[in-house]
């Protein structure tokens, strides 16, 4: 079987990894991967935007299955136009992929099927989001409607950050169309958790929770961006936990969809918050959560492809999830300025040592490149170090011990990635 894997990311790299190890698979492309993809898949040169081009070369190289990474191709109909040439997909079809293209559609959703989420408000002119915020006089929550990389959502901690972020949206377009409006919504209070299932139109396969840490600083602080590090599995997500969270959502979700005429294919990602037991919906994503995905490859058991192409194919029937390492935590090495702009092009220290951690820790690539036989920096995330281990703390210590022997210039990275779940006295760097 021929997989071609669309992406350049951690995500991205943990896939092919997977996909590069099972016996059913001939052969692994990634689009346009990255310098860790290289060692796992043939790189190929094209966008996951270009989506003329992905068909062209899926038809060309008889490629079996189409695994989509990002949200932008999705969004942008990719699978549609796969599917309407018979090459099975990965992904949900554009209409579905809705969900996280339009934060808009997706609260106006979970109103209309009754799944727990904040209260919220939709705007379209700035001067009137402005005024609702003086008049609530209180910490809320503003996102941009479309698609910011997930950095279009600012946790204001004041009044004051939160007419900023409608200014930085809507005023000055720092995410340009996708700021056109926004939604405003009241600050939940609780621990994030990222919930994974994948689905094939009817059922579904639940994945082993995870937590995200979403803010640049330790100790959550500072700005959002696409992920600093993340753990599995969370203490927060108990056995009572997650039959609310497959009850009172995943179900709900996945029927509403396709009460409305959208079953869902793929991997379908929700990020919650969870209050004394009560899981409550931030956000749908409709993929692998990125650095999320790089824990839930690193914790799974055996072959990935039956998960992948069964959803493809509308079909998960004797599909389950079994993972071999009970923990995996993920430490994200970003540039310097990241998620602002920021430098690329640094050489980076250190890998080929780390190489000989594996399989106990594996250094998944984001924005990396070779250049003049070296491998640089080309991107704001960087490189995702996974450990695993049979404990928190185990996992923790080879990451960070891996972390400790890599490094490029303006390196930045947390310190307390999976602090909930280790000791309180951990130290790693």
């Amino acid at each position: 079987m021929r997989v071609l894997v669309v992406g350049r990311g951690a995500r991205e790299h943990a896939l092919c990894w997977r996909l590069s190890g099972d016996r059913e698979v001939d052969r692994v492309f990634a689009a346009p991967g990255n310098a860790g993809t290289a060692h796992c898949a043939d790189n190929v040169s094209i966008q996951p935007n270009d989506i003329s081009a992905l068909l062209a070369f899926s038809k060309q190289k008889a490629i079996d299955l189409v695994v989509v990474g990002p949200e932008a191709p999705l969004v942008g109909g990719l699978v549609d136009r796969l599917e309407g040439e018979g090459i099975a997909a990965f992904g949900p079809r554009q209409q579905v992929a809705e969900l996280e293209g339009s934060k808009v559609f997706a609260k106006e959703f979970m109103s209309r099927h009754g799944i727990p989420t904040a209260p919220f408000r939709v705007f379209d002119d700035a001067d009137e989001a402005s005024h609702f915020i003086e008049e609530a006089g209180r910490p809320l929550v503003v996102k941009a409607e479309g698609l910011a990389a997930g950095k279009g959502v600012f946790v204001a901690s004041s009044v004051h950050e939160a007419r900023e972020a409608v200014d930085r949206i809507m005023r000055h377009r720092d995410f340009g169309a996708a700021g056109n409006r926004i939604v405003i919504e009241e600050r939940l209070q609780g621990q994030e958790v990222s919930y994974h299932v994948v689905s094939d139109g009817k059922k579904f396969v639940t994945l082993a929770p995870a937590q995200d840490h979403k803010r640049l600083l330790e100790g959550d602080e500072g700005p959002n961006t696409g992920g600093m590090g993340a753990y599995s599995p969370p203490s927060v997500v108990d056995a009572a936990v997650e039959r609310r969270i497959q009850h009172e959502i995943v179900e709900p979700t996945l029927a509403g969809l396709a009460q409305e005429g959208r079953p869902f294919r793929g991997a379908l990602f929700v990020g919650l918050m969870v209050h004394e037991g009560a899981p409550r919906v931030l956000e749908y994503n409709v993929r692998f959560g990125d650095p999320e995905c790089t824990c839930i490859m690193a914790r799974w058991k055996g072959s990935v492809l039956p998960l992948l192409l069964g959803a493809a194919q509308g079909d998960l029937s004797g599909v389950c999830a079994e993972w071999e390492a009970p923990c995996a935590l993920s430490v994200v090495l970003a540039s310097q300025g990241y998620p602002a702009p920021h430098a690329r092009g640094m050489p980076i220290a250190g890998l080929e040592r780390a190489r000989l951690m594996e399989p106990e820790v594996v250094v998944f690539h984001a924005g990396t490149k070779v250049d003049h036989a070296a491998v640089h920096t080309a991107g704001g995330r960087v490189l995702t170090v996974t450990g695993i281990g049979d404990t928190m703390d185990a996992a923790a210590k080879r990451a960070y011990g891996v972390v400790a022997g890599l490094h490029f210039e303006g390196m930045q990275f947390r310190r307390d990635i999976g602090l909930r779940a280790r000791p309180s006295d951990a130290s790693y760097t």
